[in-house]
């Protein structure tokens, strides 16, 4: 989708295959601007290649209730979360925001994630009386970032739910729903697919600065918030990428791979955790999403999404093993990409019988430098 006044930089995955990304704007001309617009004031952004589902019928919400990791046979009306769905061995395989407002509640995914969440819950059907369906013909997401977030949304005309999870139904088909993330108030506007740039022309005329996937992922990486198959592995359970609380509801019970959630909150040591990386590369290409992060010459993580942030730098979220400590000599990346990095103590939680880093980790790795 090609959008005047914004530019598309195709690339394709570690694996050889298309990024995903490649179909909405990745920027607007000047990504640092509209990152700082995003932390800010605010800003817009198209992501129509997210993927929607819709959930109806009268047991919707006690159905999803056995299905999704998070508590939502009580969610209230117009109200919004996150949620998971899980593997026999409490491996994340979906990842799915979810917004309940009148008698449906939709999930919204990654892009090509879709298809395969719709096989799984209508194969989970049986006889509830509930009907999913895939409407991302039907709807395209589209969001906007910053603190004058609620100011926009009033002066576009639409609704601004209550914070921080908010849901409210538009008239014409769709939402908005508010929510906390990534890092600063924000909202997603999900409108009848053809009708996007309309809203997004809207939005920008009530004073949010159009923005692409690039300032999104940096302030999302910033942030710490993973993204599925990016920032996660077929080897990763909740607790590794800060799910619990956001999208896993620990005591509810019910879905699949709960008893591995269990056990590890119990035990209290997930194998690796998620880092925030300060990455020095110099000349060299930065590290890549699936690069390995090496200690003393034995791999000890693997890279997810790499941004450069307006402020920080060049920065990557990492899955690291829980035993590298905070103040550890790192590298990041294989061949011409390999970069120094050091983790960000502020990213960093520790076990609760470790010590707090020092004063000479923070002074090495720049302290806590997030705006």
């Amino acid at each position: 989708m090609t959008v005047p006044g914004s530019e598309q930089t195709p690339d394709t995955t570690d694996d050889g295959t298309p990024d995903p990304d490649d179909a909405v704007a990745a920027h607007h001309g000047d990504p640092p601007a509209e990152q700082r617009a995003m932390a800010r004031s605010a800003a817009v952004v198209d992501r129509g290649h997210r993927e929607v589902l819709a959930v109806t019928g009268e047991e919707r919400l006690s159905w999803l209730h056995l299905l999704l990791t998070q508590h939502i046979s009580e969610l209230p009306p117009d109200t919004g979360t996150e949620a998971l769905v899980l593997d026999a061995q409490g491996r994340v395989l979906h990842h799915v925001v979810v917004a309940a407002a009148g008698d449906t509640v939709w999930l919204d995914t990654e892009p090509g994630e879709g298809a395969a969440l719709l096989d799984y819950l209508a194969r989970m059907v049986f006889w509830s009386k509930v009907e999913p369906r895939d409407v991302t013909a039907e709807l395209a997401v589209l969001s906007v970032v910053g603190p004058e977030t609620p100011a926009v949304l009033a002066a576009a005309g639409l609704p601004v739910p209550d914070a921080p999870n908010g849901v409210t139904a538009l008239p014409d088909g769709g939402f908005v729903r508010r929510k906390p993330w990534p890092g600063r108030d924000a909202a997603d506007v999900v409108v009848p697919r053809g009708t996007q740039d309309a809203r997004r022309a809207d939005l920008v005329a009530a004073g949010a600065r159009a923005a692409g996937t690039i300032a999104f992922e940096a302030l999302r990486v910033e942030s710490r918030a993973p993204r599925l198959h990016r920032d996660t592995d077929d080897r990763t359970i909740p607790h590794e990428v800060g799910c619990i609380g956001s999208a896993v509801h620990l005591t509810k019970g019910c879905y699949r791979g709960q008893e591995t959630v269990a056990r590890v909150a119990n035990l209290g040591r997930p194998p690796r955790r998620t880092v925030l990386l300060m990455l020095d590369a110099g000349d060299e290409d930065l590290p890549r999403t699936g690069d390995p992060v090496v200690r003393e010459g034995r791999t000890v993580g693997r890279v997810g999404t790499v941004v450069q942030h307006h402020e920080l730098g060049p920065v990557a979220l990492a899955l690291v093993k829980r035993s590298v400590p905070v103040d550890a000599e790192l590298t990041a990346g294989v061949e011409n990409r390999i970069s120094p990095a050091t983790i960000d103590p502020d990213s960093y939680e520790p076990d609760p019988d470790s010590p707090p880093p020092g004063r000479a980790a923070r002074e090495r790795t720049g302290g806590a430098r997030r705006g």
